[in-house]
């Protein structure tokens, strides 16, 4: 049975904006309903190996090895930033399409994926955030750590879409007026490169 602390706290975390959330309404802007769907499923796909890693104690090598954490969190920095660029330039996350075709719909996800796996801090904070609603009696902790992140992957999904819906709600309010989605654009280019260099400064 889930603890209502663990409900509470996965919750807080889920719906705090961070990239994830970012980019799953950059999506919902640009591309519609359907692809905000995709793009929060990409989402919570990255988290799978951050979770992996936690529970296989993998994570305990990133909080170690000041090379290996260092080596990921420069390829999440460039990541979002090279994000920030391809907005600001029409061809990232807020490129406007009328529809999502196969092969955007694995952009987006591969995107999504790429976003999250790139953050060395996910595993880390898995690697401590799991283990303490685990316990020391449990006769099968990883099946029980495996529960856990099953349900904070469901729960990512589910406000996850919730932000790209709203975002495809207001989408033809938004793509109607050219000078907002410039503003929106920029807004967003400002906070992929915001996210890039707050992870940038990040210490294990």
């Amino acid at each position: 049975m889930m603890s209502i602390d663990f409900l509470l706290t996965t919750l807080i975390i889920v719906v705090s904006p961070g990239t994830g959330v970012l980019f799953t309404m950059a999506t919902g802007l640009s591309r519609g309903p359907r692809a905000s769907v995709v793009a929060a499923f990409g989402c919570t796909l990255g988290i799978v190996p951050h979770m992996a890693a936690a529970i296989l104690g993998l994570a305990a090598l990133l909080h170690t090895s000041a090379l290996a954490f260092q080596t990921f969190k420069y390829l999440g920095v460039a990541y979002l930033l090279y994000m920030a660029w391809m907005t600001l330039k029409e061809h990232g996350a807020l490129k406007v399409e009328k529809e999502v075709g196969a092969r955007s719909a694995t952009q987006v996800i591969v995107s999504a994926v790429l976003i999250n796996i790139l953050n060395p801090k996910l595993s880390i904070f898995f690697f401590a955030f799991l283990p303490q609603f685990v316990s020391p009696a449990e006769p099968d902790p990883l099946l029980r750590m495996s529960e856990l992140s099953g349900v904070f992957m469901a729960l990512t999904f589910v406000v996850f879409v919730g932000y790209g819906l709203f975002a495809a709600a207001i989408r033809n309010h938004v793509i109607s007026r050219p000078q907002v989605l410039t503003w929106m654009r920029r807004s967003f280019a400002g906070a992929f490169a915001l996210l890039g260099a707050k992870l940038a400064f990040a210490d294990r």
